[in-house]
């Protein structure tokens, strides 16, 4: 007896697609209602396909799934938004990519996580289009997206004596807590300061609706992006293939 479809429509994200076959593609989505999916287009690499284009990467497509068991067929896609300009600069490509990366290791297959899904559409709207340095989008995005996926930093006080802030505090990267400058820590610090702990205080703390709504200079965005990298890698114990390549790349 075979097993029954089920159809339904949802908003998605093409986070990661990989050829099948001749003329096949098999698409990693990142669906509003359903989470982390993966589902099969055929027919996309025809140029007349309809469904070329809304399961290409970065693409934020209306998709059209069919369900047998534990497979999932795409029968229509019609992009909504269309990142391809980041694919006009090296270094907004890494990062975009790298958002990607990160959405496939923190968003749970089969659940829906709508909090990161628009940090990343978001994310990836103020890289391509707003103009904003790269290396700031990609600290926000780390560090908020740590914060919503269960890895949120303590950063209201020193975490031994309680002092709010100094010229220079001690980030603990292993244990999300920060050190003023006269208590001890056992964990790996970073030294940061003033204008580093009210930028992540700012990503954390704030409501999404201004959480872009800050500039720092370019070498303090610099910074924070090295520093909110090691973090989210320390904390996931994952090591991004895509966060590498863009270390690579960014000077």
């Amino acid at each position: 007896m075979k097993e029954a479809v089920t159809r339904f429509t949802t908003d998605a994200l093409v986070i990661k697609e990989m050829n099948v076959g001749e003329s096949d593609r098999l698409v990693t989505l990142f669906t509003r209602d359903y989470g982390i999916i993966r589902a099969f287009a055929s027919g996309t690499k025809n140029l007349k396909s309809k469904k070329a284009s809304g399961t290409s990467l970065l693409t934020f497509s209306s998709v059209s799934v069919a369900k047998r068991g534990d497979t999932y067929k795409i029968y229509e896609a019609q992009p909504i938004r269309m990142f391809f300009k980041a694919g006009s600069d090296i270094i907004r490509l890494s990062v975009s990519q790298y958002f990607c990366e990160l959405a496939l290791e923190l968003a749970p297959a089969g659940t829906p996580n709508e909090e990161l899904l628009r940090l990343i559409l978001n994310s990836l709207h103020f890289l391509t289009e707003d103009g904003r340095e790269p290396a700031l989008i990609k600290a926000i995005t780390e560090l908020r997206a740590a914060s919503v996926s269960g890895y949120m930093p303590n950063l209201v006080a020193c975490c031994s004596c309680g002092k709010f802030e100094d010229d220079i505090m001690r980030f603990d990267l292993l244990n999300g807590q920060i050190y003023c400058s006269d208590c001890r820590g056992n964990g790996e610090l970073v030294n940061i300061d003033r204008t580093l702990l009210t930028a992540m205080r700012h990503i954390i703390y704030s409501e999404f609706k201004n959480l872009y709504s800050f500039t720092i200079p370019d070498n303090s965005a610099k910074l924070l992006s090295d520093i909110t990298g090691r973090y989210i890698t320390a904390q996931t114990e994952h090591r991004f293939s895509t966060l590498d390549f863009y270390n690579s790349v960014k000077e």
